[in-house]
């Protein structure tokens, strides 16, 4: 694996007239090495280089931390969830269906009423 130094010394080569060809088998890579290498580098410097390595380096760190805040997430919804449900099975009431609080709020409208529905239809356009 060559450093982005030798990578972007291989790239002015070729940029200063050698040819593609003579470029690869100086430095032992295929052609198709070399225009990949040209695309991800071509135009950079060195410290160019440098830190679009530092950046996706830290871009997978914060892919990485995202992840596990999404599955700690999940997580934390699928024991609420069941926990919700044991509620309901030891006849607790609370949010569950049929239990003693299951009517909305005072002016809160109830689901299946229809009336969200009537003043959005009733909504000026």
């Amino acid at each position: 694996m060559f450093s982005e130094e030798q990578i972007i010394a291989m790239l002015k080569e070729q940029e200063a007239g050698m040819p593609t060809a003579d470029v690869c088998r100086k430095h032992g890579v295929s052609s198709a090495t070399l225009y990949k290498y040209k695309a991800k580098y071509g135009g950079l410097e060195v410290s160019d280089a440098r830190r679009l390595r530092t950046l996706e380096e830290e871009n997978g760190k914060l892919k990485k931390l995202l992840a596990e805040a999404m599955l700690d997430n999940a997580i934390l919804k699928d024991v609420a969830a069941k926990n919700g449900s044991a509620r309901c099975e030891a006849g607790g009431g609370g949010a569950c269906r049929g239990g003693p609080r299951s009517e909305p709020a005072p002016g809160v409208p109830g689901p299946g009423c229809g009336s969200v529905e009537r003043a959005l239809s009733q909504r000026p356009p």
